[in-house]
């Protein structure tokens, strides 16, 4: 399991944080929470950049000594308040964005883990805009603009659901 943090970061390290992870020398690991709660699934809006008010799953940055399933969950409780049991891991995708003249501006591995709805609503915090509980005809209608690979990794969670 992580360890609980004792203080909370303050504004400079988080802009601390984001600034090294701009022009990174490796990439860097993060992990995402896929969350079905029946038919619908919890997708967050980004506040911080890259892709500022695109929607996504809840997820970050995995801190050293961390699972990946434990860090899929500690990031889905620090941005919607939601608890879910993992359960699996669905993909691994590179995430590469490079700058106007070809420079890896950001590099993260991501790696989706299914997680198993066991309580809360939903509330935006930390490095969420807004939250909501989403069907597949609402993403496929755009009503959240996402991410390419929101709707694949959707579909797996929903067959792996049963």
């Amino acid at each position: 399991m992580s360890k609980e943090r004792t203080t909370e970061p303050t504004t400079a390290d988080l802009d601390a944080r984001r600034a090294a992870r701009r022009y990174p020398d490796r990439p860097i690991v993060a992990v995402l929470a896929v969350v079905l709660r029946g038919d619908r699934v919890l997708v967050v809006q980004r506040k911080q950049q890259p892709n500022a008010g695109r929607w996504g799953f809840p997820g970050g940055v995995l801190e050293l000594g961390e699972t990946v399933f434990d860090g899929a969950m500690r990031e889905l409780r620090e941005e919607t308040g939601v608890v879910a049991e993992p359960a699996s891991w669905l993909n691994i995708h590179d995430a590469v964005s490079r700058d106007d003249e070809g420079r890896v501006q950001f590099h993260y591995v991501l790696i989706a883990v299914r997680g198993v709805w066991r309580s809360g609503e939903g509330v935006a915090a930390d490095d969420a805009a807004a939250c909501a509980w989403a069907s597949r005809a609402d993403i496929v209608a755009d009503k959240y603009p996402t991410f390419p690979t929101l709707l694949p990794l959707f579909d797996l969670a929903l067959a792996a659901q049963g």
